[in-house]
């Protein structure tokens, strides 16, 4: 695979999708001043090859530690939006920091008007920043390809505008508290339809016998360890490859099924309402 001709296809598709980031920005909760937004990077990594410019890409996601919630599940890093901060931060991106912006990437942005670039360059500003708090990805070491179709989760009353960033090198790992570790997915692994199973998830309340079934992809990290990669993450990245790619996912048989059980704690920790939470989020997933 070349890393040239595939980055500009991935640029050029990126920039020329319909995205709804203007249209879908959700106003802050003037209940609490919280905001309902949360931009998230989906950093890929182009691993060479023994030839030059030649090898494979990578999705590099970030496993969420037990100590936070929806723990253990896998995602690019990222966080609600802080409108002060990433504003000031969006500045200094769009004005200053040009290693972070592919030229093109940049142009296409533009090309969809003064709202839209706006918005687009926030959520970078925002997922950038989540990036170095959560596993200390440099900016400088970060260049934008493109923002992906927003993703809405009606349990949280929070949409996702995710954007994706080409990574430059591997870097010291050095994750903060809501962080496990992190979990290389090869390109290549969404197109063996072997690693695709229907995830059955159990809530692990003792009056709900509510089972839910989601498609998800299966696959063992380095240190032999088998990740699941489900729900928005997952529908996100499929979006990526539908859109870049033309991919279309494999039909998955329904005896290929994998259970889980979420842990008491997966949203709260609070048991008395841990079962109305669990569902109504399995529902988004």
């Amino acid at each position: 695979m070349n890393k040239d001709i595939v980055i500009r296809h991935i640029v050029e598709r990126l920039g020329t999708a319909e995205i709804n980031y203007h249209e879908r920005t959700v106003r802050p909760d003037r209940r609490n001043g919280k905001s309902l937004e949360a931009g998230v990077l989906i950093p890929i990594f182009f691993e060479t090859g023994h030839r030059a410019n030649k090898g494979d890409f990578s999705f590099l996601l970030s496993k969420r530690s037990a100590g936070v919630s929806q723990s253990g599940d896998i995602s690019g890093p990222g966080g609600k939006l802080e409108p002060f901060i990433d504003r000031f931060l969006r500045f200094f991106i769009v004005q200053l920091f040009h290693s972070l912006l592919n030229k093109d990437a940049l142009m296409y942005a533009r090309r969809r008007g003064n709202a839209a670039f706006d918005s687009i360059s926030l959520f970078l500003a925002n997922a950038v920043r989540e990036s170095w708090e959560e596993i200390r990805l440099s900016p400088f070491n970060i260049r934008f390809l493109g923002p992906l179709p927003s993703y809405s989760l009606s349990m949280f009353k929070k949409t996702i505008f995710p954007v994706v960033g080409l990574v430059g090198e591997k870097w010291d790992f050095h994750p903060n508290r809501e962080v496990e570790k992190m979990v290389e997915i090869p390109l290549q692994a969404f197109y063996d339809e072997d690693n695709y199973r229907f995830l059955s998830i159990h809530s692990p309340a003792d009056d709900t016998k509510n089972d839910w079934k989601f498609p998800c992809l299966i696959h063992k990290d380095n240190d032999g360890e088998e990740e699941i990669l489900w729900g928005a993450t997952f529908n996100i990245i499929m979006s990526f490859l539908k859109i870049v790619f033309d991919f279309k996912p494999p039909e998955i048989p329904t005896q290929k099924i994998i259970t889980r059980a979420l842990r008491p704690n997966y949203l709260t920790g609070n048991h008395k309402k841990r079962s109305k939470l669990l569902d109504k989020i399995l529902q988004d997933r």
